[in-house]
């Protein structure tokens, strides 16, 4: 009830604004008034679709099923390799596919 009260609140407060502040002069036949009024319908009539649309589905006991984990056909591993210019063993990555 209070959102439904707090909805309409807003609807008159956005419709006075836009009649105190839309001049006489240059109305152009209404078609602004039109299409703000044509946008505010529109907008609330989405808007209550949506918060009547359904809620997500729920699975079982109110769980999601498992994520499935796939393993990449590629992997990257450290290999070692010999440095002349330090004279060390030195490791460096490497992709590996299976």
């Amino acid at each position: 009830m209070k959102k439904t009260v707090s909805a309409l609140v807003a609807a008159a407060t956005i419709a006075a604004s836009l009649v105190a502040v839309a001049p006489a002069a240059k109305a152009d036949g209404g078609r602004i008034a039109a299409g703000v009024a044509g946008g505010l319908i529109g907008g609330a009539l989405l808007g209550g679709a949506i918060a009547a649309s359904r809620p997500a589905p729920v699975y079982g006991y109110g769980y999601a099923p498992a994520p499935v984990y796939v393993e990449p056909a590629c992997r990257v591993v450290r290999q070692r390799v010999w440095d002349d210019y330090r004279g060390v063993w030195r490791y460096r990555p490497v992709e590996v596919c299976d």
